[in-house]
């Protein structure tokens, strides 16, 4: 089954969320990012995807992309979320789109996504009317399409769909690791949103770059199939060659990787049989190790007192996991991970209430206190 809103453009789409830095600052390099939307678009890409949480993206997407294009030339998509880390009441939360408008110089947004929702937030969503809100922008013409973006168990996304079936599109995460996950669940959610008729955008297709940079054992499998393709381009590939995938979401963050992904998703070619299996049997693989399964998002971080940046930590304890030297694991901890350590977490729980992944960010700080600082 195919549904698609769009059809004019390739199925790869910019994600927006992490962007390259200025060497030593969190300043985005806008000059550089410049650079990627330039070749994006030549290639003939033209769905761009950013968020009001995604700190200093919207005024990047500004300079890079909207001062720079004619606005019916890209697609833009935007996001208004009611957490609790974003927004502290209902005027907050509906006034984000006018607030991203203005950072941003778009105009309108081509696709608006209620952001994120899970068990823990469709309350409040609900309570602060903003699903017809979002309904309400479409008739003003300040977006053009909403929908949502979902991060928690197939039951609920379901329900959602049988309440809200005007939405028109849903974001999911899908990657062949997650897709037979029994918490994520990549596929049964993704079967639930084509029976319900609703086109698909992909985030993590790469797990947070978990699936650029896999276990020895899966580069292996991939290699040996097919030495000219990285493994960002077998994870992205599996899922553009989902039917109902309208566009999959890559958070590319230098030039390198703009590079990469264009060279297959340019012309793009849907796996086919044997490369299926090959895919089962990385999959397969990486069933044997057993990381924290952080996508690098950085929800987590801004509202943390102590500045932990929780993500770095969390990869530095997952290459440990992985390759199992210990006395280098503490080494890249000792200078990798910016800002406080593991043990500095006053366990005010924000970060967990922030994380899209539903992790138990508190112990696994614990964890990491007990391998690599103790």
């Amino acid at each position: 089954m195919e549904i698609k809103l769009i059809d004019d453009t390739m199925k790869l789409g910019f994600g927006l969320m992490r962007l390259p830095k200025v060497e030593g600052t969190k300043d985005i390099d806008v000059e550089h990012t410049k650079k990627m939307v330039d070749a994006f678009i030549e290639a003939g890409g033209k769905y761009f995807d950013t968020a009001y949480v995604y700190e200093g993206s919207e005024e990047a997407t500004k300079a890079a992309l909207c001062e720079r294009y004619p606005r019916e030339s890209y697609y833009l998509a935007n996001k208004l979320n009611a957490s609790d880390f974003a927004c502290k009441s209902e005027e907050e939360a509906k006034n984000e789109i006018h607030v991203s408008l203005e950072r941003t110089g778009a105009g309108y947004f081509d696709f608006y996504l209620v952001h994120g929702i899970d068990e823990t937030n469709k309350e409040k969503y609900e309570r602060y009317g903003i699903w017809d809100y979002v309904r309400q922008l479409k008739e003003e013409g300040l977006i053009r399409h909403y929908g949502f973006s979902f991060h928690d168990r197939p039951e609920l996304l379901e329900e959602l769909l049988t309440e809200h079936p005007d939405v028109e599109f849903v974001q999911l995460q899908i990657n062949y690791s997650d897709w037979e996950d029994h918490l994520i669940a990549s596929r049964r959610c993704y079967e639930i949103a084509t029976q319900h008729g609703k086109p698909v955008v992909v985030m993590e297709p790469v797990k947070g770059g978990a699936l650029a940079d896999p276990p020895q054992t899966v580069k292996d499998i991939l290699q040996q199939a097919n030495p000219d393709a990285s493994p960002a381009s077998w994870a992205i590939r599996f899922a553009a060659s989902l039917p109902n995938v309208m566009v999959v979401l890559s958070g590319m963050s230098n030039m390198e990787q703009m590079e990469d992904n264009l060279k297959y998703m340019r012309d793009f070619q849907s796996l086919n049989d044997e490369e299926q299996q090959v895919i089962k049997a990385a999959r397969d693989a990486l069933l044997q190790y057993s990381g924290i399964p952080c996508t690098g998002c950085h929800y987590c971080t801004p509202g943390c007192p102590m500045e932990i940046h929780i993500p770095e930590i969390f990869a530095v304890m997952n290459v440990y996991k992985m390759y199992g030297d210990l006395n280098e694991a503490r080494r890249d901890y000792g200078w990798r991970p910016k800002g406080a350590k593991a043990s500095e977490c006053v366990q005010c729980g924000q970060c967990e209430d922030a994380c899209p992944q539903h992790l138990p960010i508190i112990s696994l700080l614990e964890e990491v206190v007990e391998t690599l600082e103790n």
